[in-house]
């Protein structure tokens, strides 16, 4: 990724000081769960502050239940209303006081104090907000995290992937270790965050000194025409393609497919097609990433009713056993990796 890597609304791209890792293809392959861990909102409606219910942290623990049945240890990236909400703390302060997850930092500006901007979808990302109030932001986030459950949060994701221009110095600053923002072959420019269409699903040292690390949620194109995707995929996204389901032609023709590894919205085989694309083209770190809310039936598009939850269950439950079975694949937290990481290889080499 270089220095001219730009979206389409002419900001800088995030990662423009990238460097790949040295020795990726000397790694186990190793998978994160990523729990985007947030209050409840409508994705269809307009952003509101006031929207702060956290009802879905109730089932945190029946998560729970899934990852420790797996051997997982997630990373739950916490929100303003999950870190300063009673309920929500109860919830999860048991599962990170016996050390069976980690705890990270998840942006929603929205309901992230101070509420100093003018709610929009363009402020809805992080990344483009002044400075000074992003850094006040995720200040506050971080002292309700640390208030909430006695850790400093390392890692970091921010809302909506809306990684900005000064985040970097900002993680800098505050000491976090690990960046979980990007998410290749998703294009959000178009109501003003960033385009990781042409960001690769691979993890990678940058800021000033090049010792963050960035850890992609995965993402890829798939399909005969895959080196095309960003432009065929996008060309397909816009009208008047769009209104003609194009998207979907041309992934039944085979040509081109965007998958995230999510069980929100893909099924089995595009979580194993993907896994074994970007592997046998090096990758060796995947992000499998979902969101809280979906373990509350009604919360997300994705699990509407109990049948819906015993799916998506069981197909994070298939999954994993693809994901160890196939590769003998690892699980890891975001800062054990990045720590094994620092050992193997000089970030700022």
């Amino acid at each position: 990724m270089g220095e001219d890597s730009r979206n389409r609304s002419g900001c800088a791209y995030p990662f423009s000081r990238w460097h790949g890792l040295s020795s990726e293809e000397e790694l186990a392959p190793t998978l994160l769960t990523v729990v985007s861990t947030e209050e409840e909102f409508d994705w269809s409606q307009p952003f509101d502050s006031r929207h702060r219910a956290v009802r879905a942290a109730d089932r945190i623990p029946l998560a729970q239940e899934l990852f420790d049945s797996a051997g997982v240890r997630p990373v739950y990236v916490v929100d303003h209303p999950i870190a300063s909400t009673a309920a929500s703390i109860a919830a999860l302060r048991p599962i990170v006081d016996s050390g069976r997850c980690e705890i990270g930092a998840h942006l929603h500006p929205w309901v992230n104090p101070p509420l100093d901007e003018v709610t929009s979808p363009n402020a809805s990302y992080p990344g483009n907000l002044p400075a000074a109030l992003e850094r006040a932001k995720l200040s506050e986030l971080v002292a309700a995290i640390e208030a909430a459950f006695e850790v400093r949060p390392r890692t970091y994701q921010a809302g909506r992937y809306g990684f900005g221009a000064s985040t970097a110095a900002l993680l800098e600053e505050l000491g976090f270790d690990v960046d979980l923002s990007a998410s290749p072959a998703f294009d959000y420019s178009a109501d003003g965050g960033p385009d990781y269409r042409f960001a690769q699903a691979r993890a990678g040292w940058f800021g000033a000194q090049r010792r963050l690390l960035s850890i992609p949620v995965t993402g890829a194109y798939l399909g005969y025409a895959r080196k095309l995707g960003p432009a065929l995929h996008g060309a397909a996204m816009r009208r008047p393609w769009s209104w003609l389901r194009a998207p979907g032609i041309l992934a039944r023709a085979g040509a081109v497919e965007r998958v995230r590894l999510s069980p929100e919205g893909f099924d089995l085989d595009s979580l194993r097609r993907v896994t074994l694309q970007l592997h046998s083209e090096g990758s060796r770190v995947f992000v499998l990433g979902l969101h809280s809310p979906s373990f509350l039936p009604g919360c997300t598009p994705y699990v509407r009713d109990d049948a819906d939850l015993r799916r998506f269950m069981d197909l994070c439950r298939d999954y994993y056993e693809f994901f160890t079975r196939t590769f003998g694949g690892r699980h890891r937290t975001a800062t054990e990796l990045f720590r094994e990481l620092s050992q193997r290889e000089d970030p700022s080499a």
